[in-house]
């Protein structure tokens, strides 16, 4: 079966956060800057969005038992938002958790990345308000971890732009990406406490893939997730390109190539588990890049890898 590559939706200034849910069979997306969210029908096709301001957002992932219920990441805060999936308006947004006062060296941080554990434990990490140029100061964000009740624990600090996550198949390996670094690393990783230890390298662009894209654009490893071989899936920003990685050999295993060069996130979806959802970003500020890639900014659903995913969690909460 050939590799097949459609856009979907509506184009986004920067994409992030697919989220597939397997109880309705959709995707859910953002549009950080927008602070907006997106969900996908793939059966008719169609798409409603909400817009909610307050501040870029990151993320939306279910809440276990919880119809319409979803945690989503709103600058430094941690949220519910009550949404039917269709409405303009939300019936209810509720902050529920801040790292406003753990954030002091780095005051202009947001939340980027986050995904739920194993266990449906939220973890979310920050990255200066901007992302990152040569004025970001380095090594001053980090990675949390939420209970249940949305009490956060600093898990990593000395983080610059915290990003992709993902866990292994057995449910003892976390994989993580602090973008400007251009690694993945592992942890050993314990289910029941979520402790996270022995760090270490698996995947270095510098020695395994270019760190500059065919338009001189920077390359760095943005959002991630994993097949049921426990293959990385990495979505490199600047290249238009997915990697499919192998973490034991630290080896890029094969290439999607999507049209359009800001990559920022991938989850696998579909009834299946089968198909590649693959958001993007917008913002080239470049109007000769612009006019070469017209579907910048678009999701787009790959099919026909041979390869299924695994299933994303839900957030657990205890509210």
């Amino acid at each position: 079966m050939a590799v097949n590559i459609k856009r979907i939706g509506h184009p986004t200034h920067l994409g992030e956060g697919p989220q597939w849910s397997p109880e309705e069979q959709v995707l859910y997306y953002t549009d950080i800057l927008e602070s907006s969210i997106f969900r996908y029908d793939p059966k008719t096709n169609t798409e409603t969005s909400i817009k909610l301001g307050g501040g870029n957002l990151s993320i939306v992932i279910p809440v276990e038992g919880k119809k319409n219920q979803f945690v989503i990441t709103l600058e430094r805060n941690i949220a519910v938002l009550t949404w039917d999936g269709n409405s303009p308006k939300p019936e209810k947004l509720e902050i529920i958790s801040s790292v406003e006062k753990l954030e002091t060296k780095c005051p202009t941080t947001n939340f980027n990345d986050g995904k739920a554990d194993p266990v449906g434990r939220l973890w979310a990490g920050t990255l200066e308000k901007g992302g990152y140029s040569h004025k970001t100061i380095p090594e001053q964000c980090a990675l949390y971890n939420f209970s249940k009740d949305g009490t956060p624990t600093l898990k990593v600090s000395g983080i610059t732009l915290s990003n992709g996550m993902a866990w292994s198949s057995d449910k003892k390996t976390m994989y993580y990406t602090d973008t400007p670094t251009f690694k993945i690393f592992a942890f050993d990783y314990d289910a029941p406490t979520g402790n996270i230890t022995n760090r270490r390298v698996v995947f270095d662009m510098y020695k395994d893939f270019l760190t500059e894209g065919p338009d001189g654009k920077t390359v760095g490893p943005d959002g991630m997730t994993i097949d049921s071989e426990d293959k990385l899936w990495l979505a490199t920003f600047g290249s238009s390109k997915v990697l499919r990685i192998d973490p034991a050999t630290g080896k890029v295993i094969s290439t999607v190539t999507v049209p359009s060069p800001e990559v920022t996130s991938v989850a696998f979806g579909g009834k299946n588990l089968d198909e590649l959802y693959v958001t993007s970003a917008n913002i080239l500020n470049d109007t000769e890049l612009t006019k070469k890639y017209p579907d910048a900014g678009y999701t787009f659903r790959v099919t026909g890898l041979g390869v299924k995913g695994l299933p994303a969690k839900n957030v657990i909460l205890s509210r």
